[in-house]
């Protein structure tokens, strides 16, 4: 009588239990790359809880020049953690797509909107609302892009004029005072009565 033992063919005993190994490698596998991916991930919260941090300084400041100072301040810590984040993902192997001035492809493309442009071939992505991410050759997330139609340039939309605190040299601006010709109080209903003067006896 021969068996798996005999010929030297793996058992399904011995099948199943290389398969359960294997399957316990792939999980400790996944398991410490979701670690690693995490904790690099911590240095990035620190960098925008110290961010957070800056925001209050930037509404506390008092003069021009400090409010200058942390708004600086604040744009160099948010491309920091930017630059930060984008070094994870390429360490991942998770990539931004550069699509514009190519033609959409629906593939891994969203087409969220049309503008007029008077040279660019109709479809071609003028520019992007989200960014479009690969991860390895595979799509991670489509880009959402708007694409180009025939037609003139849409007008550039005016920049919000800040409210009447500031003027348009950026300086403060204070009330103008109206002078007192300017000025028009209401009238006491009592101001156009004569006063009747005591008649002599």
């Amino acid at each position: 009588m021969t068996g798996p033992a005999s010929t030297g063919m793996p058992s399904e005993h011995d099948k199943l239990r290389r398969r359960v190994e294997a399957l316990s490698r792939r999980r400790d596998e996944a398991e410490a790359r979701l670690r690693g991916l995490l904790g690099s991930l911590l240095p990035l919260d620190d960098l925008l809880a110290d961010t957070l941090g800056r925001t209050g300084a930037l509404r506390e400041a008092r003069s021009a020049r400090e409010a200058t100072s942390a708004a600086v301040a604040l744009s160099e810590q948010i491309e920091a953690a930017h630059l930060m984040l984008r070094g994870e993902f390429a360490r991942h192997d998770v990539r931004p797509m550069e699509v514009v001035g190519r033609a959409a492809d629906p593939a891994e493309m969203r087409v969220v909107g049309t503008e007029g442009h008077p040279s660019a071939p109709e479809g071609t992505v003028v520019r992007e609302k989200a960014t479009g991410f690969r991860l390895g050759t595979s799509t991670l997330r489509p880009a959402q892009v708007v694409i180009a139609v025939p037609g003139p340039a849409p007008e550039p939309e005016p920049e919000p004029r800040p409210s009447g605190l500031t003027s348009a040299d950026g300086r403060r601006a204070q009330p103008r005072r109206t002078t007192r010709s300017q000025r028009q109080l209401p009238r006491k209903a009592s101001a156009g009565r004569r006063r009747r003067r005591p008649r002599r006896a």
